[in-house]
Parts: structure tokens; sequence; C-alpha cells
């Protein structure tokens, strides 16, 4: 039996009231999907400037009544402090998720992620350790390696970063590291490596890659790679992440204040992925055949190869991912799934 599963297993057993920011959006609503089937009291804050009020629906009707009536939301801003000691309040557990996502956004707009990217989180951080919370897990990214050219990407080895998004990630590390050194309050930070899967957004300049491309394949329109598409990355299904967080929030005190890599420990280039998108909307696109994407000059901001070192996580965490790439486009391209990303 993997530590997943036995923590599963304990968490039925012993009920924790858990705390996550950005409930409604992408990952937090699939945490929230995890937990609450888990017997576990959730209490979610978001202010839906990336969340949605869909993705709390879709949640709602896939647990059943008995699941959702342990959920609580509060709508509030993390920018907020008030907002972050009233959630707070009573949480054992806290998993921080809200967040301003997307490179390209963050270098038109570095004041809005700033904002709550850095004065949110550290709001959220306060009134976490002023609550005597017994965990507190935070989404950091792996942009945070910037320029460094090594691969794999190991925790210590960080490179100067290439956008505000990266930067105010990066602060988000160092603020957790202080805290741990001078209140003895010791997070974990879990380093994101392209999450994907059911309940992201499609739609919108700054989309990811995935749910906008099963989105354009689906209706005949052309797919922008940016470069030429040998760029790579560490895709990771949400489900593995949900599993990190998990983990990360029952680790034992010497796997704290620590950062760790989320991923799935191999690349697939964008034309790669494009390939397997198109292949696997055939059967029900049959029109896709020979189809080929549309190549664009490389972005501003955007690093040409990603691929995480693994080794910490599954040593102190115990995580091991439980999809691959291939195996969470499958799940999402199962029509239950299709149907909320398309």
């Amino acid at each position: 039996m993997t530590r997943f599963l036995e923590l599963q297993a304990e968490l039925v057993q012993s009920p924790k009231r858990w705390l996550i920011t950005g409930v409604a959006g992408f990952i937090g609503s699939n945490l929230l999907e995890a937990l609450l089937p888990l017997g576990q009291e959730v209490v979610g804050v978001d202010n839906f400037a990336a969340g949605s009020p869909a993705n709390l629906a879709d949640v709602q009707r896939r647990v059943g009544p008995a699941a959702w009536s342990r959920f609580t939301f509060l709508e509030g801003d993390i920018r907020n402090s008030e907002t972050c000691l009233q959630a707070t309040k009573g949480a054992q557990i806290v998993l921080h998720q809200a967040a301003l996502g997307s490179v390209p956004k963050s270098i038109k707009q570095p004041e809005a992620f700033h904002a709550t990217n850095v004065d949110g989180f550290v709001n959220v951080l306060l009134a976490a350790r002023d609550a005597g919370v017994e965990a507190f897990v935070y989404a950091s990214s792996s942009s945070v390696y910037g320029d460094s050219q090594g691969l794999p990407k190991v925790e210590e080895n960080i490179g100067r970063p290439l956008s505000p998004y990266a930067l105010t990630k990066a602060i988000n590390e160092q603020y957790a590291a202080l805290f741990a050194r001078v209140y003895g309050f010791r997070g974990i930070g879990l380093r994101y490596f392209n999450v994907f899967g059911p309940r992201q957004d499609p739609s919108g300049a700054y989309a990811a890659v995935i749910p906008k491309w099963i989105g354009q394949l689906s209706r005949g329109e052309a797919c922008t790679i940016f470069g030429d598409g040998e760029t790579s990355r560490d895709f990771c299904f949400v489900k593995n992440v949900v599993q990190a967080n998990l983990l990360a929030a029952r680790a034992p005190v010497e796997a704290r204040d620590r950062i760790y890599n989320v991923a799935c420990g191999h690349t697939t280039t964008l034309n790669e992925l494009f390939l397997a998108l198109r292949d696997g909307l055939l059967p029900r696109h049959p029109g896709l055949a020979g189809k080929s994407a549309l190549h664009l000059p490389e972005r501003e901001g955007d690093i040409r190869h990603s691929l995480a070192d693994l080794q910490a996580a599954q040593r102190l965490l115990g995580y091991k991912p439980s999809h691959t790439v291939a195996e969470g486009i499958a799940e999402m391209l199962s029509p239950p799934l299709a149907q909320g990303c398309s």
C-alpha cells in the first residue's frame, strides 16, 4: 500500500478542519473534491478573480449532499487581513492555493500580481501562524527555477526569475523560510510543474495550454505553439498535485520547512503534446486527422525546458505520481471530464 492510500484511510478515521484558499479555482476545487468524501470539514475562501462558482457547483454535484454539508464557503479576498483571520479561525490545516497565475499576464500587470501573490500570501501566513494551525502547505511554481539551465530541476538550485509571477513565488518561499527561522512556523512549499486537469479554465489569452488546445481542437480552430515546438515541460495531472498536498499536510516535522517539486518526472515537448491531444480527440472529431499547429515567435519570460527531480518528495513525503501525462490526458478526454474543460 502506498503512503497516500494509508493517509486516506487515516483521514477517514481522524477528520480534520481544513482551510483551502482559492477553493473555487482549478487546483483548489480538486482539493475540495478529494477531501470532502474522506469525511473532512473544509472551509474555503475565494474572491472569484481566478476561480468560478461553476467549479464549486461541479464539486457539489460530484460529492453529493452529505459530503457537501461539511463545506463552508467564505467569499473574500486574501489581500484583506481580516478575511484571512476569519478564514483560519479553527483551522487545523491550511492549503494555500489562492494566487494570480500566468507568466505573460504578470509581465503586463506586475503590481496586481505582487498585491495578491505576495501581500496576500503574507496575510494568510500571518493568520495561519496566529491561529496555531498544525500544518501550512502553499503552492509555489517551477517558474522559480528561472534561467537555471540544469536538468532535472533540483530544489536547492534555482536561477534568476524571468517574470514578475516567478518572482512572487520566489518571495513566497523566502517568507515561509523566514517564518520557520524566526517564529518556528514550519510550512511546506510545493513547486508545481505545469498542472492540468478537469475544471482548468480553457478560455482567455492566458489559459493553460492543455485545456485551451482541447477546446480549440474540438471546435476545429487553430492551436498556437510559441516557438519551434521543441520547448518541453514536465506536465503534471492534477490528481498528482492533490496527492502531494495531502501528503505534505500530514508530513512529519522533519519533512517541513522545505520545498518539494511536484510533477511526473518526465518531459513532453509541445509538438508531442499537440499530437497526443489531436489523436486523442480523433474518435469524436475525425476531421482533425492531419491537422497541424500554427507556430508563432517565442514569448517573453518562457523557459525552454523543464524537468523535475522528485527524489526529495518521494523520500520525505512518500509522493508517487498516480497518473502519467498520457493517463491524465486520457482521463481529461473521457466524456464526463472533457465536457468540463472544453
